[in-house]
């Protein structure tokens, strides 16, 4: 990991400011979501990014009742449920 020596405080509600520099960096506009997770004794905050609920795979996602599901979960699923659904099909 690249270090950048940007020291930030927290103000009183605990809260930071990441710099211009960094958001660009990292593609992350305002009023974007950020993940915080931490690792070790590191706060780790990386732009979130949507996933399938049952792979976690990030490509053809579908919103289904306000969860993400991927084109090949559903192609998946129908298939278990014993209905016969190709790729690129429109029925």
């Amino acid at each position: 990991m690249k270090e950048t020596g940007i020291v930030r405080k927290l103000d009183e509600l605990g809260r930071i400011t990441l710099p211009i520099e960094l958001r660009r960096t990292l593609n992350i506009s305002e009023r974007d979501s950020v993940e915080i997770s931490i690792q070790d004794d590191k706060i780790i905050l990386e732009k979130y990014e949507p996933v399938d609920i049952f792979t976690g795979e990030k490509d053809n996602l579908i919103e289904y009742h306000g969860k993400k599901v991927s084109k090949k979960s559903i192609i998946e699923m129908a298939g278990l449920a014993g209905i016969g659904i190709k790729e690129g099909s429109n029925e």
